[in-house]
């Protein structure tokens, strides 16, 4: 697997081909749809649709539609409702926000370093959205 840095250099050089590379980088890609990576996590951790749902305090059928991919614009605090509900790591979560198109946890942010380290040590929803309040900041809606 190559680093993202040698992706990128890869794609500096004036003479790259963009065909080449797709077929000689294909296994390095990201999944295109935020719906199959989520689908992939759920299979990866032995979960179901319905615990996604359960987890994110979210709607049945919105949850539904983030999944099988007519929703391709979920909000930052709801795929991190997402993430805390169902316990994925922070990797996990990082790689499916920049699937969805949003901005990483970044902790030079306050409130992203106290998501980023709740997520890190495995906490819930409900325990990140207290430390989240303890702290001044806006809790994950």
């Amino acid at each position: 697997m190559l680093r993202t840095d040698e992706l990128t250099s890869i794609l500096k050089d004036k003479h790259a081909d963009l065909d080449r590379y797709f077929e000689d980088c294909a296994g390095e890609m990201l999944y295109t749809d935020i719906g199959e990576y989520l689908c992939a996590l759920l299979e990866k951790h032995g979960l179901r649709k319905t615990d996604l749902i359960f987890a994110s305090g979210r709607e049945r059928s919105y949850c539904y539609q983030i999944l099988n991919g007519t929703r391709r614009n979920p909000s930052r605090d709801t795929l991190l409702a997402i993430a805390l509900g169902l316990r994925f790591s922070l990797e996990e979560t990082q790689t499916m926000l920049r699937i969805a198109g949003l901005s990483p946890l970044y902790p030079r942010i306050k409130r992203d370093a106290v998501i980023l380290q709740q997520l890190a040590a495995g906490k819930t929803l409900f325990e990140c959205n207290e430390k989240l309040s303890e702290c001044g900041e806006i809790v994950i809606g």
